[in-house]
């Protein structure tokens, strides 16, 4: 089947690796066969991954020379343990030796394993200060967010310290997912079964809107291989550094985001305040006709 109609969300970290990059172009660092498992999950005689959940090594993107990674959202969700990190953070850390093109990370996790929680919560600081150091180098790193899972937790936070985000509207993306947030502050606050709701609040249309994603695309493999193209070379031109001035910049879009919208109790109000006339038409909306919606209330990148 053709990338163009291939859903992105259907396939499995290895399919899109393979659909996404330049056909037989993936090289897989420590793939299964190397056995580095979990140190943690087998004495907790929970199921191990040969893998750890996540695939990572270098490829072809429009003929460029990339590193990228995949996680598995179909092992525990995409969750980040010691030896998931440990692979994320030695792939940005060989991107910087070996001067890569850019790093393209595909995200779906739902945060870190609770069976290894301080080992987990380590391992995202260190993904988090590897990736801007290859910024820091010179080298753009662009996260794509569109599996079923979508991208919470700490590497909610990862995405965030990329240059750029792509995400579809299936994708979701947020520091706390919809069932922590309700265990913490009760079902008042916000009602994970309520689907309709959690994807108004953190998936791709709302997120895109808010400045939090650079792009939102269709749900479909060449979508997602188009926008990375078009990221890498945004961020490239734009410059890859996170500086003092753009970090300034972004607390200042925050501070104001909180003021204009902070009492809003419904991202169905927020976009009423940025000033959509039909909100409750957003939700249903195909991709082109949000894309021209949003061309003109987009608050731009945060």
């Amino acid at each position: 089947m053709s990338s163009a109609v291939t859903s992105y969300i259907e396939l499995t970290a290895r399919e899109r690796l393979a659909r996404l990059f330049d056909e037989g172009s993936f090289e897989e660092f420590l793939p299964p066969s190397a056995r580095v498992v979990s140190p943690h999950l087998g004495q907790l005689d929970a199921p191990v991954a040969f893998d750890d959940g996540v695939a990572v090594g270098r490829a072809q993107l429009k003929g460029q020379p990339v590193f990228c990674a995949a996680q598995e959202g179909g092992f525990m969700g995409g969750a980040v343990g010691e030896v998931h990190g440990a692979k994320l953070t030695g792939l940005l850390r060989r991107a910087v030796r070996e001067s890569a093109a850019a790093v393209v990370l595909l995200l779906e996790s739902g945060g870190v394993r609770l069976h290894e929680a301080n080992a987990g919560l380590i391992a995202v600081s260190e993904v988090m200060r590897a990736l801007l150091d290859a910024r820091a180098a010179g080298i753009p790193v662009v996260a794509l967010v569109g599996g079923s899972n979508g991208c919470f937790g700490g590497m909610g936070i990862v995405a965030r310290c990329a240059n750029a985000v792509v995400m579809s509207e299936e994708g979701r993306l947020a520091m706390s997912g919809p069932e922590v947030i309700e265990t913490a502050s009760g079902v008042e606050e916000f009602d994970s079964r309520d689907r309709a709701l959690v994807w108004r609040t953190t998936g791709g249309k709302h997120r895109y809107l808010m400045g939090d994603c650079q792009a939102i695309v269709p749900d479909t493999v060449q979508a997602f291989r188009d926008a990375a193209i078009a990221a890498i070379a945004h961020s490239s031109a734009a410059g890859v550094e996170l500086s003092l001035a753009a970090l300034e910049a972004e607390q200042a879009l925050l501070g104001e985001r909180i003021t204009r919208f902070g009492g809003c109790a419904d991202p169905l109000d927020a976009w009423r305040e940025l000033g959509i006339p039909d909100p409750a038409a957003v939700p249903m909306m195909e991709a082109e006709a949000f894309s021209a919606l949003a061309a003109r209330y987009t608050r731009g990148a945060a």
